[in-house]
C-alpha cells in the first residue's frame, strides 16, 4: 500500500484533474456520503417529480436507530450543520399518516407539527453485529411506502459483506445512497468515500465546498484505497477469526462477561468487574493499551494477529493471577 502511495500519479482533484483519485471513484461508483445534507436537499431517487428544496433552516428529518453512531458519537453534527431532525424509525410503523409526514406531503392538516422527513438511516455494521439481508430488503420496502430515500451508513459494510458471504453489492444496491470507509478493517491511513447516483454525487461535491472545500493532490489517498480493495476485503475474515478467539479467550476469565451472540464480526464488547483504573495501569505495564470505559470494546483489524490476541488474554489473566 505505500509503494502504491509512494508512486501514486497525482494531479487537482478540485478541478477533476487527478488520475488516480478518478479510478477509485469509479472503482467504487457501483457499490453506491456527505450523504444527510445531499439526500436532504433534492428529492429522495427515484421519486419521479421533484419537490421543493427548503431552506437550511428547514431541512427536514431522517430517520435512524437511536444506537446509531450517527447518532450518538458524531457531535450532533446533522443538527448543527444541517439543520436535520433525527428521528426514531419507529415512528415509520405507526399507521396515522400524520404521525410519519412525508418530505412533500401537504395533504394533512398536521404537516406543519413536523419534520418534513426526506431519509431513512441504517447503519450496517451495528456494532459490529450484521444486519440480515432479509431485513435490508423489508427496510427498503418500508422507506418505498413512506417515499423516503434509502442511505446506508456502511463504515463497514465490508466486514458485513464478508460475514454474510455475499458481494457486497448484494446489500449497497438496496440503498440510494451509501458510505463506506477504507480505514478501519481495510486499512487506509484515512479515507471514507460517498457512493449514489451522479446528480447525487454532483451535489455532495457542492456541500463538499460549501463546508471546507476538497482536496488537491489526494491521487496519495486514493492509491491507499485502490490497494485496500484490490487486497484487504477478503482478508476481513482473519480479523472476525480473531475477534472470536479474543471473545473465547477473555469469556474464561471470571470477572469479564462477554455477549458471544454478539461477536459476529471484528467488535468484542466485555463488561468487566474490575477497578478500571488499576487494570488499564497493568496492561499499559505488558504494552497494551485499552481505552477507558465499561463496558470496553476491542476490535480487530489487518495489524494484529494471532499471536497479539493471546498475547492481550494472558495480559487480562495476569491482572486476576
Amino acid at each position: 500500500m505505500l509503494e502504491a502511495m509512494i508512486t501514486a500519479q497525482v494531479g487537482d482533484d478540485v478541478y477533476g484533474e487527478d488520475p488516480t483519485v478518478d479510478p477509485a471513484e469509479q472503482h467504487l461508483s457501483w457499490r453506491r456520503l456527505r450523504a444527510w445534507k445531499t439526500a436532504c436537499s433534492q428529492r429522495p431517487a427515484p421519486r419521479p417529480t421533484p419537490g421543493p428544496v427548503e431552506p437550511l433552516s428547514a431541512r427536514g428529518g431522517i430517520y435512524r436507530g437511536q444506537t446509531a453512531h450517527t447518532y450518538k458519537y458524531e457531535a450532533g453534527g446533522g443538527v448543527v450543520l444541517g439543520s436535520i431532525q433525527l428521528l426514531s424509525p419507529w415512528i415509520l410503523k405507526q399507521t396515522a399518516p400524520w404521525t410519519w409526514p412525508k418530505w412533500n406531503d401537504s395533504s394533512s392538516r398536521m404537516i406543519f407539527y413536523f419534520a418534513r422527513t426526506r431519509l431513512f438511516c441504517l447503519e450496517n455494521t451495528q456494532a459490529g453485529k450484521v444486519l440480515p439481508m432479509d431485513y435490508l430488503k423489508d427496510a427498503r420496502k418500508l422507506a418505498d411506502r413512506h417515499g423516503l430515500g434509502f442511505h446506508l451508513d456502511g463504515a463497514r459494510v465490508f466486514n458485513a459483506a464478508v460475514k454474510l458471504g455475499v458481494n457486497v453489492t448484494a446489500i449497497t444496491t438496496l440503498f440510494d445512497s451509501v458510505s463506506c470507509c477504507l480505514s478501519k478493517g481495510l486499512g487506509t491511513p484515512v479515507g471514507s468515500v460517498l457512493c449514489g447516483s451522479r446528480e447525487f454525487i454532483n451535489q455532495a461535491r457542492r456541500w463538499r465546498k460549501m463546508v471546507g472545500g476538497g482536496m488537491r493532490q489526494a491521487g496519495i489517498l486514493a492509491a491507499a484505497g485502490l490497494y485496500a480493495l484490490s487486497h484487504n476485503i477478503d482478508r476481513l475474515a482473519d480479523d472476525h477469526a480473531n475477534a472470536a478467539r479474543l471473545a473465547e479467550g477473555l469469556s474464561g476469565i471470571e470477572a469479564i462477561h462477554v455477549d458471544m451472540d454478539a461477536v459476529q464480526t471484528n467488535m468484542v464488547h466485555a463488561r468487566i468487574d474490575a477497578d478500571m483504573t488499576a487494570l488499564m495501569r497493568h496492561l499499559a505495564g505488558q504494552g497494551i493499551r485499552m481505552s477507558p470505559g465499561n463496558p470496553v470494546r476491542l476490535v480487530t483489524h489487518l495489524d494484529i494477529e494471532t499471536a497479539d490476541i493471546d498475547r492481550a488474554v494472558a495480559g487480562f489473566q495476569s491482572f486476576w493471577a
